[in-house]
C-alpha cells in the first residue's frame, strides 16, 4: 500500500469503483490523498499492478471477515450427542429421534448414549432393545458407524449419515 509500491505506473481504480487509468505511482498516491484513503495493490500480478483507492484498514476488517465466514462454513461433520435413561417414556424418545434426524440432515454424526444409574445396569437388555429400536426407526437415513457397546456406566452407539 502507499509508498510500498515498487512499480513506476500502476491501473488506478477509484474508492466508487470508476477507472482512472494508468498513472505514474506518485500520481496515484497523491490522488488517493487527495480522497483520504490510501492505495492498496489489489492484483499485483497483472500488468501494469491494480491499485485501489479505499480504506486500508476497513480492506483488511472485511478481508478477516471472510476468512472466519469462510472457515465457519468449511468445518467438516461435527459428533452431536443424545442422552437417554433405560426408562425414558416413547414420547420423550420421539423427541430425541426428532433431534437426531435433524442432526443426520446436517451431515453431523450422533452418539447415542443410554446412561444408567445405581441398579438401572441390570436392566442392559432394554438399553440394547431401544438402541436397536432407534437404529430401525433412522434405516433410511442413517448408518450406524458404531454398533451398541456398554462402555462403564453408559451404552454407546455412534450413527453417521448416509452418502
Amino acid at each position: 500500500m502507499n509508498e510500498e509500491i515498487r512499480v513506476p505506473s500502476v491501473r488506478v481504480v477509484d474508492a466508487e469503483g470508476k477507472q482512472l487509468g494508468i498513472l505514474p505511482i506518485s500520481e496515484a498516491i497523491k490522488e488517493a490523498v487527495k480522497a483520504g484513503l490510501d492505495l492498496v495493490e489489489v492484483a499485483p500480478n497483472s500488468s501494469p499492478p491494480v491499485c485501489r483507492i479505499m480504506d486500508y484498514g476497513k480492506f483488511r476488517y472485511q478481508q478477516s471477515k471472510k476468512l472466519q465466514t469462510s472457515r465457519k462454513h468449511s468445518a467438516g461433520p461435527q459428533l452431536k450427542e443424545i442422552r437417554l435413561r433405560p426408562k425414558t417414556e416413547e414420547h420423550d424418545i420421539q423427541v430425541k429421534l426428532k433431534h437426531i434426524r435433524k442432526f443426520i440432515e446436517q451431515r453431523d454424526k450422533v452418539k447415542i448414549t443410554i446412561m444408567f444409574r445405581g441398579r438401572e445396569i441390570v436392566y442392559s437388555n432394554m438399553g440394547r432393545a431401544m438402541m436397536e429400536e432407534i437404529r430401525t426407526e433412522l434405516e433410511g437415513i442413517a448408518i450406524v458407524d458404531q454398533a451398541p457397546k456398554l462402555e462403564g456406566r453408559n451404552m454407546v452407539m455412534i450413527l453417521s449419515p448416509k452418502k
